[in-house]
């Protein structure tokens, strides 16, 4: 009996890959036998990540995902020489703004990241010549499910990507594309910390943790769920919310 928890043969294309999330969905998914094509803005922290990564035939691809005009060439080179079986989109920008604060420039700036490159990253997966059966994992977040002070612009976002998971399944599963999101709560990354700031050792710290039983994630917990959805053992799984909050969301 094949193990349906392995990705070997399958080859993933993964957004924000230079760190955080994005950098240990590569890590993982590499160990459990995929090829993947990694992508982010920072040429060298590509590198790092592409030297964690196991096995061969990976391949970096620097992109600014507020470019909206060339993500072609993007699954393009990612698919060489072949198809792609599934898609990460990691990359994603978060600020603690009160909505006072909020400047059209960063409003834009955020829902072309989180939102509207998803979308248009999909326009181009999804072409026969690139992908022809798979599984798409967007990295959405629990603040699509419940707010915070000063989430307004992420939370839409997140929101919005969560909501349109659910439509792109359904007109996808006719091909056998599967599409899911992921919902993490706080996880330990660098976009976390920056938006934490001196909260560490405060108690706007304790207070934060106090909402999530299971204390703070990692990286590689939100990897490891990404990673079953990517794989067969999920091929029944699409349009879904998969959690990953150590409890945020029960409460």
């Amino acid at each position: 009996m094949n193990d349906p928890y392995t990705l070997n043969g399958k080859r993933i294309l993964i957004t924000g890959a230079s760190s955080g999330i994005g950098r240990s969905c590569a890590i993982i998914l590499t160990r459990l036998g995929a090829q993947v094509a990694i992508s982010g803005r920072s040429n060298a922290r590509l590198q790092e990540t592409l030297d964690l990564l196991s096995g061969q035939g990976h391949v970096m691809i620097p992109y600014d995902c507020m470019d909206l005009d060339n993500i072609e060439a993007l699954v393009r080179t990612a698919a060489e020489p072949g198809l792609l079986n599934g898609l990460v989109h990691a990359a994603g920008v978060c600020s603690a703004v009160p909505i006072q604060a909020q400047s059209v420039e960063d409003m834009q700036s955020a829902m072309t990241v989180n939102y509207f490159f998803f979308i248009a990253l999909m326009k181009q997966f999804v072409k026969k010549k690139y992908c022809q059966g798979g599984s798409v994992v967007a990295i959405s977040s629990v603040s699509a499910e419940a707010g915070w002070p000063g989430g307004a612009v992420y939370s839409g976002t997140k929101g919005a990507l969560s909501a349109s998971v659910r439509s792109i399944a359904l007109e996808l599963a006719p091909r056998r594309i599967r599409v899911n999101a992921v919902e993490p709560s706080n996880i330990q990354t660098p976009m976390f910390d920056a938006i934490a700031g001196d909260m560490h050792d405060g108690e706007g710290m304790r207070q934060l943790l106090a909402k999530q039983p299971l204390g703070l994630g990692q990286p590689e917990d939100v990897a490891h769920a990404v990673a079953f959805l990517l794989s067969d053992a999920a091929r029944f799984i699409t349009g879904a919310h998969l959690a990953v909050d150590g409890g945020y969301l029960a409460q």
